[in-house]
Parts: C-alpha cells; structure tokens; sequence
C-alpha cells in the first residue's frame, strides 16, 4: 500500500492510499486508516495493476514496447472510411 499527500489552496489536505488490489482512495490526511476487518481469504499480492486477473484488456508493456501512434491513426482512417462506404448506400442520403 503507498500513499501519497496532496493539498491544494482551498481543499482540505488530502492522502492518497493505493491498496494491494489497485484501488486509490482519497481520504483525509487527519482521518486515521483503519484496514476493514473481513473474513474473505489473503489475496497474493500483485505488484502491477493492470495484470490483476480479473483486468481483461489492459496490459502494460515493458518500457519502449509501446503501441506505434501510426496503428491509431490507421484504425480511425479505416473506420472512418467504413462509415463513409456504409452511409453512401443509404438511399435519400445526399
């Protein structure tokens, strides 16, 4: 679990909390954190988020593995050319 402290000009200072599963809470940075007892069984601990098992698509690649900006540019030119091809076979439309 990290945290983090925050405050603005007019906000009440604030801390961020990440637990082990992913979730940010914001809480008071004056309010003590009280882990909630519950009888649910230990979860392994998972360092990386967005590998968590129930996260389907989303999957965070090594440093310089990242998607080419070039394959969003391709797939919204292509999808917009669909629609364009789609809707000039719509009778009326001029």
């Amino acid at each position: 679990m990290t945290t983090q402290h925050t405050s603005g000009s007019k906000a009440a200072p604030t801390k961020i909390i990440t637990t082990n599963t992913g979730r940010i809470l914001r809480v008071s940075a004056d309010a003590e954190v009280i882990a909630p007892a519950t009888t649910a069984p230990p979860q392994t601990s998972v360092s990386d988020p967005a590998r968590r098992a129930d996260v389907l698509f989303r999957k965070r690649l090594d440093e310089g593995h990242e998607i080419s900006a070039w394959w969003m540019i391709g797939a919204f030119l292509a999808t917009s050319g669909l629609v364009i091809v789609l809707l000039s076979g719509v009778p009326g439309a001029a």
